[in-house]
């Protein structure tokens, strides 16, 4: 255990800014379109945003009864170690560590890459080098203080708030009618599963915030409140945002478009109105990038303090001058450089999502282990409409993993064989 400890320096605003900064990053601007090419049409784009949205609002509300049961750093790997075991703590800690946060890092530092091309025309070479100094800046100020971190995250996320409110108002102030007709069946994706799929990337970042419970100022009355609010309010955005979106450009236009978004601002306020929210895109997807890196970096950090990782004494660390987690910082930027430099955005998000969601359906399932072997206080948040709510989480959960399997069989093998490259990890690192 590192003789250093973490400030106990998140607010509630900040932990809100967490939960909402994370989740509204580039998803929403980059997803529309694969989404809609998979559900086929708009009204199943639509259902597959709302029901996303549902199995992510269940299985928060009840991963966070977890949280305030456990109110421990380290999120969802603290839970599963206690509620099933050290092994698949470890587990999860592993795909966390060695994929999850730093590919989400990396998909976020190409997200802004992406948009920033509507400005300076980059090549492949020049998105990479602006997507690593961009990561860069944002290492050096979390290693700083984690306080900077936050202030970046609140900023970022009064910040994106902007662009979304414009598109939605440009959107549904628009005369054109909403186009309820399918898509040529020669566009179609790969069905209702992959479009939910896709969009639990643009709903991922609510359980990032469990991960600095113990920086919370007041973890067991904050974590509840702050995850739940927050993706209510994502669900309500990202449902009208979409119909705004659907009702500014043609059907295939969006299917065919990398930067939706940016081009349903420019077909209606033309070159400076589309410049003015790609910048404010720019600006949603920087603090997701930031969210990502400061709440991912805790997971190694306490791994290491738990002996379970090589080099654990390294990255347990805590810097002496910041109370910062600077070596688990740099580990997980290191890692996010390598798939900035050998990823795409959508084989990375897909890759992520199924394997996360494994453990997802597994703490959500956990409610019901906490219930029966952990005495809870009265005062404990309680996830609402239990046992139902868990259910769907957990039925949402299934329905994913299964629909996933059956469309991309070849990504979902590939994560499930990383997933469980970790036990040798796990297995080297007991028997030393």
């Amino acid at each position: 255990m590192s003789n250093e400890s973490l400030k106990k320096s998140i607010s509630f605003i900040e932990a809100l800014a967490i939960v909402v900064g994370t989740i509204i990053g580039s998803g929403i601007f980059l997803k529309s379109g694969i989404v809609l090419q998979n559900a086929g049409s708009v009204t199943m784009s639509i259902l597959a945003w709302v029901v996303g949205g549902i199995i992510t609002l269940a299985s928060a509300l009840s991963i966070a009864e977890i949280a305030s049961a456990i109110p421990k750093s380290g999120g969802l790997y603290t839970y599963l170690g206690e509620l099933y075991g050290e092994k698949f703590g470890f587990l999860l800690g592993w795909v966390q560590t060695i994929i999850s946060y730093p590919a989400s890092v990396a998909a976020q530092a190409i997200a802004f890459t992406t948009y920033a091309g509507f400005f300076i025309p980059l090549s492949s070479l020049e998105q990479k080098i602006l997507a690593i100094s961009i990561l860069l800046f944002i290492l050096i100020m979390n290693i700083i203080a984690t306080k900077f971190g936050g202030i970046i995250q609140t900023a970022a996320t009064v910040g994106k708030l902007i662009p979304v409110a414009a598109i939605i108002f440009m959107g549904l102030t628009s005369s054109s009618p909403l186009d309820f007709s399918g898509l040529d069946a020669t566009v179609k994706g790969a069905g209702f599963g992959a479009a939910i799929l896709g969009t639990l990337w643009a709903y991922d970042g609510w359980i990032n915030v469990t991960n600095m419970a113990g920086e919370l100022k007041n973890p067991t009355k904050d974590l509840p409140k702050v995850i739940s609010a927050g993706v209510i309010f994502v669900i309500i955005v990202y449902s009208i945002f979409n119909i705004a979106i659907f009702k500014i450009l043609p059907l295939s236009e969006i299917v065919s478009s990398k930067t939706p978004a940016s081009d349903a601002a420019q077909a209606l306020l033309g070159n400076a109105g589309g410049a003015f929210i790609t910048a404010g895109i720019m600006v949603s997807v920087f603090g997701a990038l930031n969210g990502y890196l400061m709440t991912g970096a805790r997971i190694p950090m306490v791994m290491g303090e738990r002996k379970e990782l090589p080099f654990s004494n390294i990255i347990s660390k805590v810097n002496h001058r910041f109370k910062t987690p600077a070596n688990s910082l740099i580990l997980e930027s290191i890692i996010a450089v390598i798939y900035i430099l050998s990823g795409t955005f959508n084989t990375i998000t897909d890759l992520l999502i199924f394997v996360l969601w494994i453990f997802f359906t597994m703490g959500v399932f956990g409610i019901f282990k906490l219930r029966k072997n952990f005495p809870l206080d009265k005062s404990t948040y309680k996830v609402p409409l239990y046992p139902i709510t868990p259910i769907i989480g957990i039925v949402g959960g299934i329905y994913i993993l299964f629909s996933t399997v059956m469309d991309t069989p070849i990504n979902s093998l590939i994560g499930i064989g990383i997933t469980l490259l970790g036990l040798p990890v796990y297995y080297y690192v007991k028997k030393k």
